[in-house]
């Protein structure tokens, strides 16, 4: 049996991702457990999670039922090929997950990863473009301030400079549409009534660059990773509409929003937009294991099946831990969950605590230069201290010191509870952070 106990180590040898590797060796932030809403360091002090993980533990901490589901697998079959064999839980679980998704997103493709799943949707769009006669569409149409994972693809669609500044080889042919944060949108929550005249920007590229220029266009219903930026009302029927016009693949990045964040299943049911396609990750195994999905609409699907050899392979890609036996396990455990527990009705219903209780924790704090959000998710702005990033990042530490975890990106931190959050761990995080933050 491997041996866990820990032990002293130099931390050297981990190249940490995401992560000030120089500072975080000298003053490393260890997580040791977690149970419900906290987790535990490796000094043993209890730190309240008000961000999820990264965005991908709503049932909280330790589910026994989700560990047992994959330990149970693993002893049955610990690994099945996804080329030209399958296993029929990975059947069970794209049908559950259709029938979850909304609109016709009847077929899913299952990947590693958030970012993973972004990459495999540029190249069901390439296939779908490609099956019905279209393939001199090559562009693909993104937001600043977007996140689509790490991937290449997924890098060339993010709008964040420090994500793209460094890697040069990106994938040629995208364009960006301006993000949606406005100054006169500050301190909003839910949907800005100011901002649904930024999705014209798609309409000048397709006048700049011609109608049948465009392949695919991603949106993640509420930007993420950069700072829960909710979007304007009107701002996401308008690109659901152009899409339409010119015949612009949809795709949702739904990595974050899925699975009860925003008070429904997805977002797109939050604001009532159909996608063509959607990209899922994190709560769809409860971050307990790796794995991401694309929710594909029945034309997409059935142009690239019809275009294929009659018995021969219809689209060449794939990864070698697509539908893995122990991720599916996990998921098929985790929508249990979420059934049985009716957990996103519960998301929804916590919503307008937690957001009237983050306005009023944070709104007369001089460092607090903007408050938003939407569901169980916002963010709050902290003032820029000389240069982008370093009071964020001190912020980070501090809380963290404070007993308590939020992600931020910049000076941005993104508080997400977990779904089963009550209303006595929204107020213990809140005034965490505030601690930290009324300091600045």
């Amino acid at each position: 049996m491997a041996n866990t106990t820990p032990t002293t180590n130099s931390l050297e040898n981990y190249f940490l991702p995401f992560t000030a590797n120089k500072d975080f060796k000298k003053d490393p932030r260890l997580l040791d457990r977690g149970e419900g809403v906290y987790y535990w360091n490796h000094k043993g002090d209890k730190v309240i999670d008000a961000s999820s993980g990264l965005f991908c533990v709503p049932l909280g901490h330790g589910r026994k039922e989700i560990a047992d589901a994959v330990h149970q697998q693993l002893l049955k079959l610990d690994y099945s090929p996804s080329f030209n064999v399958s296993h029929l839980p990975a059947f069970t679980l794209a049908e559950k997950l259709s029938k979850m998704l909304p609109g016709d997103l009847n077929n899913v493709f299952f990947s590693i990863c958030g970012s993973t799943a972004v990459d495999s949707a540029i190249k069901i769009i390439q296939a779908y473009q490609h099956a019905i006669g279209q393939s001199h569409r090559m562009k693909f149409v993104s937001r600043e301030r977007a996140y689509h994972g790490v991937n290449i693809g997924g890098t060339s669609l993010s709008g964040m400079i420090k994500n793209r500044e460094v890697f040069t080889a990106t994938m040629p042919g995208v364009i960006h549409l301006r993000h949606t944060w406005l100054e006169e949108n500050k301190y909003t929550k839910g949907q800005p009534e100011n901002g649904a005249h930024l999705a014209d920007d798609l309409q000048r590229f397709v006048d700049m660059y011609g109608p049948e220029s465009i392949a695919g266009c991603f949106v993640e219903p509420i930007a993420g990773s950069t700072g829960t930026l909710v979007p304007p009302k009107g701002y996401l029927e308008k690109i659901r509409a152009t899409c339409d016009k010119y015949g612009i693949v949809l795709v949702f990045d739904e990595v974050i929003t899925g699975f009860g964040r925003t008070g429904k299943a997805f977002g797109s049911i939050k604001y009532n937009v159909q996608p063509d396609m959607m990209t899922m990750a994190k709560g769809i195994t409860n971050g307990a294991q790796p794995m991401g999905a694309v929710g594909v609409s029945d034309k997409i699907y059935n142009a690239i099946m019809d275009n294929g050899p009659e018995h021969g392979v219809e689209f060449f890609h794939g990864y070698t831990y697509s539908g893995h036996p122990a991720c599916v396990a996990a998921s098929l455990a985790t929508l249990d969950i979420y059934e049985k527990e009716d957990i996103f009705a519960r998301g929804e219903k916590m919503s307008s605590y937690f957001l009237d209780a983050v306005f009023d924790a944070f709104s007369n704090i001089p460092a607090v230069t903007d408050i938003r959000g939407d569901g169980l998710m916002a963010a709050i702005d902290l003032a820029v201290d000389k240069t982008p990033g370093v009071r964020g990042y001190d912020a980070q530490k501090k809380t963290f010191a404070n007993g308590v975890h939020i992600k931020f990106t910049g000076d941005c931190g993104i508080i997400a509870p977990d779904l089963i959050a009550e209303e006595s761990h929204i107020d213990e995080m809140l005034s965490k952070i505030k601690e930290v933050v009324s300091k600045y």
